[in-house]
């Protein structure tokens, strides 16, 4: 879990090289035994309740002061949606303010100290 939080907050863009080059060479003393990335890619499903737990604590007290707003989360590229099947039954295509897309929605709700009250994840089904 800590090295995907890592990777999020890192400037790397694709997770394999960040893993190959930072966690496996870099950070090689922090996280014995080295596994190889295949064998890590499938312990990340295993992830996603610890992760949410953690999430969870993390989140603030709304104060009365609250903002929301929403972003896509893209899925793939339009051009790519044809051949894409991964979340062919969970993503939609939607709509921002700005051009059309293929994924989820993230709706945020954070109070004054800018901290995450609420969350919601939905299809990006444009109404």
């Amino acid at each position: 879990m800590t090295i995907l939080i890592a990777f999020h907050q890192s400037c790397y863009r694709n997770f394999k090289t960040y893993y190959q080059q930072k966690v496996q060479t870099e950070w090689a003393d922090a996280f014995p035994p080295g596994v190889s990335y295949h064998r890590f890619i499938q312990w990340v499903p295993g992830t996603l309740v610890p992760m949410c737990a953690y999430l969870r604590s993390c989140f603030g007290k709304c104060s009365g002061i609250s903002f929301m707003n929403s972003t896509c989360i893209k899925v793939c590229h339009n051009r790519s949606l044809p051949q894409h099947k991964v979340f062919a039954d969970k993503a939609a295509r939607g709509k921002t303010s700005v051009d059309w897309f293929f994924g989820f929605k993230l709706h945020l709700v954070v109070n004054d100290a800018r901290r995450v009250v609420q969350y919601h994840i939905d299809s990006g089904e444009h109404r």
